[in-house]
């Protein structure tokens, strides 16, 4: 296993995750919190780089309230504000929304979208599932709905699943996968494309004041589908959390498996420099 701080002196930047990193969707993680703080102190920086459906400020927001210091970071960005560019074309066009109510609201905020069925929609748009306790299997009637309209479906969160307090929950990027199963057009910008990525570089860049080696930049992540296959694709190295969504099979705190997890990791073509079931200094 390996600490932040055994890894700091190579880096000038991190790109980190959030959900499953920082927090587990109820509380912080006190120490990941600390470790990202004590990397900063230097003049290094921190850009957090999250799947969340919505834009960056309410997801300050609930960074406030789960007590995460403004200091432990340097920028968000976000999945949601990302895939918020996908979404303006259709304004004053009618969109139809997968996932709760109200919550994702600022997803669509001065967009001039209208929200209405899929049966009057030109596309349909997930944030996540309906509900935490829907499954992707429960959407077919209404998938074949979308598939006879030929919609395109844009996702604004590619996560396939979520650590939520001690569940594992479905994300909206199950859906997609499963619509674009059926033959479905599907459209993400989240991780682990390369649009929130080359958001998430400049973010950092502007907070060193200049540019920076994307040698001296690490990606901390518990997902292989979207943080390791992002780390890769956008050439940087990787910090793998281990303690999250493949905790269980990884026996992350346990008794892990160095070659299991390299192994989990490797076709993600990822460059691992180390792995930790949760996010220290």
């Amino acid at each position: 296993m390996t600490t932040l701080s055994d890894l700091a002196p190579d880096y000038d930047a991190v790109l980190s995750d959030v959900w499953g990193v920082v927090h587990n969707g109820v509380s912080a993680h006190p120490d990941a919190v600390e470790a990202l703080r004590q990397f900063r102190k230097g003049g290094r920086r921190v850009v957090l780089i999250t799947n969340a459906p919505r834009a960056v400020a309410p997801i300050v927001d609930m960074l406030d309230d789960m007590r995460v210091p403004r200091d432990a970071y340097d920028a968000v960005i976000s999945s949601g504000e990302v895939t918020r560019a996908m979404i303006a074309p259709y304004r004053g066009r009618v969109i139809h929304h997968i996932g709760p109510p109200s919550i994702d609201d600022s997803l669509y905020e001065g967009l001039g979208v209208i929200r209405g069925p899929a049966e009057e929609a030109e596309a349909v748009v997930v944030t996540d599932l309906d509900t935490d306790d829907d499954t992707p299997d429960m959407y077919e009637a209404r998938i074949a709905v979308w598939l006879g309209r030929r919609l395109p479906l844009i996702c604004a969160n590619p996560d396939r699943v979520v650590e939520h307090g001690g569940r594992i929950i479905y994300c909206g990027g199950a859906l997609a996968d499963l619509y674009e199963a059926h033959g479905g057009r599907i459209r993400m910008a989240g991780k682990p494309y390369r649009q929130i990525y080359d958001e998430a570089l400049r973010l950092a860049d502007a907070a060193a004041g200049r540019p920076l080696a994307r040698s001296r930049i690490l990606a901390i992540g518990d997902s292989v589908r979207t943080d390791a296959i992002g780390a890769a694709n956008a050439g940087l190295d990787l910090l793998f959390i281990t303690g999250s969504i493949h905790a269980q099979e990884l026996d992350a705190f346990g008794a892990p498996d160095p070659e299991a997890i390299r192994a989990l990791v490797s076709p993600s073509g990822a460059r691992l420099k180390g792995f930790m079931p949760r996010l220290a200094w």
